[in-house]
C-alpha cells in the first residue's frame, strides 16, 4: 500500500499512475487505463483526468492500493 500526500487541493488519476510508476509519462496514463481495470473507492474508473482528493483510494490492477492524504 502506498500513500500519497497532496500539494494541492486534488491529484489527477494519470499524475497518481506517474507517481507510483505504472506509468512513464502522463500521455500514457490514457493506455494504461485502457488495458488495466483501475478502481477508485471500489468503482471502476478510467478517466486520467478524475480528481482525487483527500481519503480516495485507488487500486491498480496488480492489488496495489495508493490512498490519498491531506498535506500538512
Amino acid at each position: 500500500m502506498a500513500t500519497i500526500t497532496l500539494t494541492d487541493d486534488y491529484i489527477t488519476l494519470g499524475q497518481v499512475l506517474k507517481e507510483v510508476g505504472a506509468i512513464d509519462s502522463g500521455g500514457q496514463a490514457k493506455w494504461y487505463l485502457a488495458d488495466h481495470p483501475v478502481t477508485l473507492n471500489g468503482e471502476l474508473e478510467a478517466r486520467r483526468g478524475k480528481k482525487l482528493r483527500a481519503g480516495d483510494a485507488v487500486t491498480l490492477a496488480d492489488g496495489t492500493t495508493v490512498t490519498i492524504a491531506a498535506r500538512q
